[in-house]
């Protein structure tokens, strides 16, 4: 069995963007060489997030409105968490949207549906972050 890692990294110019990364995944499979496996995708800071879902604009702001009216980002003061930093709603966002992807690779491709695209998701942005993608397989 083939291993292979890489770390992506993002500096967001807003503090929320969602960003469609399938073709960064894509390159990443075919550098690995392996056709049959597996894909693993995680933000490695706990104000991000990697989803799947559809790349529709409309959409996007349509996530936008619902986790703001789920976790606003003000007033700054409702969240025990802030103090030292204004993230609190970050925190809860990222835990709505999760923190990884795993997607099966056939015949050397990401095997996703018809609309599937992944995506880095940003809730507290303006600072440099990453994702690792670690693909296992033959």
């Amino acid at each position: 069995m083939k291993s292979y890692r890489k770390e992506l990294w993002f500096n967001t110019k807003n503090r929320r963007e969602f960003i469609n990364i399938t073709p960064e995944l894509s390159r990443c499979v075919q550098e690995s060489g392996i056709k049959e496996g597996l894909l693993l995708c995680n933000a490695m800071h706990i104000t991000a997030s990697v989803f799947i879902n559809d790349d529709e604009s409309g959409l996007h702001r349509d996530f936008e409105a619902w986790l703001e009216k789920l976790a606003p980002e003000k007033p700054y003061e409702q969240y025990h968490h802030n103090g030292f930093e204004d993230n609190a709603d970050a925190h809860l966002k990222r835990t709505i949207m999760g923190r990884e992807v795993v997607v099966a690779i056939t015949d050397g491709r990401l095997d996703l549906g018809p609309w599937e695209q992944i995506f880095y998701g940003e809730f507290d942005g303006k600072r440099r972050k990453r994702v690792l993608v670690k693909i296992i397989g033959e």
